[in-house]
C-alpha cells in the first residue's frame, strides 16, 4: 500500500526523480503523507483534476520554529497565504475519499501550517519571497529503501 505526500517544490522536479530522505529538495509540504490503496496514477488524476487552472503562488517567508515531538526540527514558516490555504484544502476535500483511513493525520491533523524545513545547509530566510509553480505527488518509501523518495507525477500550476 502506497504511502505518498503532496508537495510544492521550490526548484522543479522531475517524475522519475528521487533522492535520500536528508537530501530533499527544498519545499512546502501541503498534503502530509497518507496510505491509499488507489494506484498513484488515480491519485496523480484527482490532483490533475482538481488543480486544473489554479494559479502559480507567491508567498512570503516567515520566521524560524522547531517542529516534530521533541520540538527539534529547524523549518521556516510561510506567512499566511489565502490561495496556498485553498490549494491545502481543495486537495485534503479530493483525496479524502481515496485515503485509506479518513482519521489520517494528513485528513484530520492539526491545522496546516505551511513551512520549509531546514536541510543541512540548504534554506530559505525570513522576508524571501518564493514562487511555486510547480505540485509534486511523491512516494514516502520507507527511510530504509534503497530507492529513497520517488517523484510519481508533477503537474505545473496555471501563470
Amino acid at each position: 500500500m502506497p504511502r505518498l505526500v503532496v508537495v510544492l517544490p521550490l526548484t522543479p522536479l522531475q517524475t522519475g526523480e528521487s533522492f535520500t530522505v536528508g537530501s530533499w529538495p527544498l519545499h512546502i509540504t501541503v498534503l502530509a503523507p497518507f496510505k491509499t490503496d488507489a494506484a498513484p496514477s488515480e491519485i496523480a488524476q484527482v490532483i490533475a483534476a482538481t488543480m486544473a487552472g489554479f494559479p502559480a503562488l507567491t508567498v512570503a517567508v516567515g520566521p524560524d520554529a522547531l517542529f516534530g515531538r521533541r520540538h527539534d526540527i529547524p523549518v521556516t514558516l510561510i506567512d499566511d497565504n489565502a490561495s496556498l490555504t485553498r490549494l491545502h484544502d481543495r486537495l485534503v476535500e479530493a483525496l479524502l475519499p481515496l485515503a485509506t483511513a479518513p482519521n489520517e493525520q494528513a485528513f484530520s491533523g492539526p491545522e496546516f501550517r505551511a513551512h520549509v524545513t531546514v536541510k543541512q545547509h540548504r534554506r530559505v530566510h525570513a522576508g524571501d519571497e518564493l514562487v511555486l509553480a510547480q505540485i509534486a505527488l511523491v512516494d514516502m518509501a520507507p527511510r530504509a529503501a534503497a530507492s529513497g523518495r520517488t517523484v510519481l507525477a508533477t503537474l505545473d500550476l496555471a501563470g
